[in-house]
């Protein structure tokens, strides 16, 4: 058998053992072998005895090979390995959720949110979702308000990890309700309800249900919340509450997550009715309240021009409202907010007027998609929210986001495999092509749902 390149050292050229003796012989006679006292000079060596030391030679390279092809095979049994460990912990951290003492409970939850965020795990999560959800729902009811605010993430993150099935449905259902009643519930901490705004608005995207009574329910009950920041009927604006901004921020992006859904006919109701209001929550004094509001207006647009391109914006005293916040400079701010300010809004009032969005490049991996639109930035944000810095991991291994962003199949990519090189428009088109053509087939099954509605 041919002995492997891997195995050589010392030399990177290659040869077979003929030719390596010829050439120490050919070396060997040219040199002098000058006799003394009847004894061989320095370069005497004989024949033999260069032979053996070549195959001594070629024996340690083939040692020298086997053991990398071992390590080859010993990658693969420690990646097992690896995997059986990770899943001992995860097993072990479920195990805690059902422990006496809140620290360990915490500290389990803590856990999970870190790996659910940071792994795809749907094969180990399938078969132990009822003992996940049953644990979530527990801390839910009884935990205090750091676990219960911890369970609501980790419930949406499962729901993201199941990949909006059938058991994604089923927990939702189960958990809903306690959701639900720790939202409305004004005696509450503001941090849990925010939380279980975040949670509500995703779990109701993520999940498939045929019927469109819970996306309603869920719309209804996020409008509650964030619609207690609208002017009263004098047309001033209430004073905020300490905390009361940050659900309202909450429940408002949840909202919007979930009115990329809505089937054209209510979409018409629901900017009729909340683009006025909207309008003069731009003055609130929340910073971050001001710019969900911002994005809000902009994506309710975008999907009014979507069902009517003659649509036009007729109110010049939003125009020169969005112009103010993108050109404010009032120093009782904070630079970083008046920063953050500026560049959300000059983006809002720049699509407002000549209805051109500045397209961002997401890149994973060997891929990228583009956010090209509102609706697309809208829905990419509220992912990144919950899987933080694993949102690029799920997009390039998660079927859930794959298929929302119209990315296909997760890729099998091999590095020594070089493909045909596309040009990053040909990207941005096959990209926005696939987003539009899923976007079609869901209204079409949300359009279903219009009865209902």
């Amino acid at each position: 058998m041919p002995r492997s390149k891997k195995g050589k050292r010392g030399s990177s050229k290659s040869g077979s053992l003929r030719q390596e003796v010829l050439q120490l012989n050919m070396s060997a006679k040219a040199s002098p072998k000058g006799v003394r006292n009847g004894t061989k000079g320095e370069s005497g060596a004989s024949d033999d005895e260069l032979t053996s030391d070549i195959l001594s030679h070629c024996s340690s390279a083939s040692e020298c090979t086997s053991v990398l092809e071992e390590g080859l095979g010993g990658e693969q049994v420690d990646e097992q390995t690896a995997q059986d460990e990770t899943e001992d912990k995860l097993k072990q951290c479920i195990d805690n959720l059902m422990d006496k003492s809140t620290k360990t409970r915490l500290a389990g939850l803590e856990s999970l949110r870190q790996a659910f965020s940071s792994r795809v795990l749907y094969d180990f999560l399938t078969e132990r979702r009822l003992t996940v959800t049953d644990c979530l729902e527990r801390s839910l009811k009884k935990g205090s308000v750091q676990e219960q605010a911890a369970a609501a993430t980790v419930f949406t993150l499962l729901c993201i990890q199941l990949g909006g099935g059938d058991e994604a449905e089923e927990g939702f259902k189960m958990v809903r309700p306690i959701l639900t009643a720790i939202l409305i519930d004004n005696c509450a901490n503001i941090a849990v309800r925010q939380s279980c705004a975040r949670a509500l608005g995703m779990c109701c995207y993520v999940s498939t249900a045929e019927e469109g009574e819970d996306m309603i329910k869920s719309l209804a009950l996020l409008e509650s919340v964030f619609t207690t920041s609208y002017p009263n009927r004098e047309g001033t604006l209430p004073t905020p509450k300490p905390g009361s901004p940050a659900l309202h921020n909450a429940a408002l992006q949840a909202w919007s997550l979930l009115v990329t859904l809505c089937p054209e006919s209510r979409l018409t109701v629901l900017l009729d009715h909340h683009l006025p209001k909207l309008q003069a929550c731009l003055n609130s004094s929340d910073v971050n309240y001001r710019i969900a509001v911002g994005e809000t207006i902009a994506l309710l647009v975008e999907l009014r021009r979507d069902i009517d391109e003659e649509f036009e914006l007729d109110s010049e005293s939003m125009c020169e409202c969005l112009k103010s916040l993108a050109t404010d400079g009032n120093k009782h701010r904070a630079k970083n907010d008046r920063r953050k300010q500026r560049s959300v809004f000059r983006d809002v009032l720049h699509y407002i007027e000549n209805e051109d969005f500045n397209v961002e490049k997401i890149r994973f991996g060997m891929e990228s998609v583009y956010v090209d639109s509102w609706m697309r930035k809208i829905i990419y944000d509220a992912f990144k929210d919950i899987l933080e810095s694993g949102v690029r991991h799920h997009l390039q291994f998660n079927p859930l986001l794959r298929d929302i962003f119209g990315l296909g199949p997760p890729l099998i990519m091999d590095a020594t495999v070089k493909g045909p090189k596309i040009s990053r428009f040909e990207k941005h088109l096959f990209n926005s092509a696939a987003f539009k053509a899923r976007t079609k087939q869901r209204s079409k099954v949300r359009d279903k749902r219009a009865d209902v509605m």
